[in-house]
């Protein structure tokens, strides 16, 4: 039997040679997660000499330039979820946005690349390296690539689960550099959470707070609104929440350590902290997530299986949503022409909940943006906004007004209750406009 050693030596490359690999017209798929670095640094620097180089960025995390115009001609860029580095370029049309399609598992739903990046970790003593804290579709997206390169960085943690790719799999292998020089991360579209903010999203966490029961298995999505709520007390005085989602905002991993979110009611993965990707943590938490076989990786096409989620009882999905229209539609994604964001498995865990014995699907958004100059809670969406979750799949909205119940109500029931937890200054102009669309004048 080869030795993989002997293998990996042989794969070993500099970046500038794993750039070289990359030919004008080739398409090019980073995976989703953190971007390989030292590899995108490289390919950047041969901006002179490639031509309409196709590239899937997934999440911009890092600036290595091709965002700025007049790089079009050399990249063509396609991006998935849009962050603070991507929104410039996609507000003026110079990139594409991939859709999330909801049955990713499929082989069918994975794109062939030319050359496919990737990170991971060194080989454990059996060759078989981790792909760290982020897995998402890694392995579904390598079998995908004609040339696979993984850039090697030693920091990488690893997990249980799915979480691991074997050396034989791995076409070229790149050692990683330190991110503190060159390039610099900017990080996502979030932000940093305002103290005006804050002070509405604990209101939020308090009645949303009153929706979970001990024992629940939730799902928390990522986003502005969302992501603070478990630091603002979402499950304060809970017991023995169990966890299903794509990742893990702040917040989460300490209340694992505390006994807070245990598992032991979850109808499937009993015991286990199931996720995609690690996210929200210190080094501290990180190093106690490292090996730790409470945390199951799984591919993102098994955790957002509607099927998956459905075979949870009590499942409760909880998401963010731009604008919320007076019938129940959710806008997710954009508003307008103007892309923010992409479903990610909003739509998948929004259906899975509601199939759930006892499940909850539960929307949360501020009731106004820009200031407080523009209410969420609107009388129509405007054209051209994507429906991330139709109007017939609406459980629950939660603003800081209070929770707006949905299911199974009349189009005026609906109006009814959106007004209700919509900004007081805006409730007014949306009563008189819920009266044109649903009362006779």
């Amino acid at each position: 039997m080869k030795d993989w050693r002997v293998e990996y030596h042989r794969k070993l490359i500099s970046a500038e040679e794993a750039a070289r690999l990359i030919k004008s017209g080739d398409t090019v798929s980073f995976t989703l997660g953190r971007e390989a670095h030292t590899v995108g640094k490289a390919i950047a620097a041969r901006k002179e000499e490639l031509h309409h180089v196709k590239i899937l960025v997934p999440f911009p995390e890092f600036d290595f330039g091709w965002y700025d115009s007049g790089w079009e001609g050399s990249f063509d860029l396609t991006i998935y979820h849009p962050t603070a580095i991507s929104q410039k370029i996609l507000d003026e049309k110079r990139c594409d946005l991939e859709i999330t399609d909801i049955l990713c598992r499929s082989e069918g739903t994975q794109r062939e690349s030319d050359v496919v990046i990737t990170e991971i970790s060194s080989p454990d003593e059996k060759g078989f390296c981790s792909f760290g804290a982020s897995l998402w579709n890694k392995r579904q997206h390598i079998k995908k690539g004609k040339v696979v390169i993984a850039e090697v960085n030693e920091n990488l943690i690893r997990t249980y689960g799915d979480n691991y790719v074997h050396v034989s799999e791995i076409d070229y292998f790149v050692k990683h550099e330190s991110t503190r020089t060159g390039v610099g991360k900017k990080g996502s579209l979030a932000g940093k959470t305002s103290k005006v903010h804050a002070t509405y999203l604990r209101q939020i966490a308090e009645y949303l707070s009153n929706l979970i029961r001990d024992g629940d298995t939730i799902q928390i999505g990522v986003g502005r609104t969302t992501e603070p709520l478990v630091e603002l007390g979402l499950f304060d005085g809970k017991c023995d929440i169990g966890y299903h989602s794509e990742t893990t905002p702040p917040g989460v991993i300490p209340l694992v350590r505390e006994g807070i979110i245990t598992g032991k009611y979850k109808t499937i993965h009993t015991g286990k902290v199931v996720v995609s990707s690690i996210g929200g943590a210190s080094k501290e938490d990180m190093d106690w997530v490292n090996g730790n076989p409470i945390f199951w990786l799984v591919d993102v096409g098994y955790l957002w299986d509607i099927r998956t989620i459905s075979a949870h009882e009590n499942m409760v999905a909880i998401n963010n949503a731009l604008s919320v229209d007076l019938t129940g539609q959710i806008a997710s994604e954009n508003i307008g022409a103007r892309m923010f964001g992409s479903s990610g498995g909003q739509t998948a865990f929004a259906l899975g909940a509601l199939l759930s014995k006892g499940g909850r699907s539960i929307i949360v958004l501020p009731s106004t943006a820009v200031n407080g100059s523009v209410s969420r809670i609107v009388a129509t969406l405007p054209p051209g906004t994507a429906i991330t979750v139709p109007r017939n799949c609406a459980d629950m909205i939660v603003t800081e007004y209070g929770i707006a119940s949905l299911r199974g109500k009349s189009l005026r029931r609906r109006a009814e209750e959106l007004i209700g937890i919509a900004h007081p200054d805006f409730r007014p102009e949306l009563a008189k406009e819920a009266k044109k669309l649903y009362w006779p004048t």
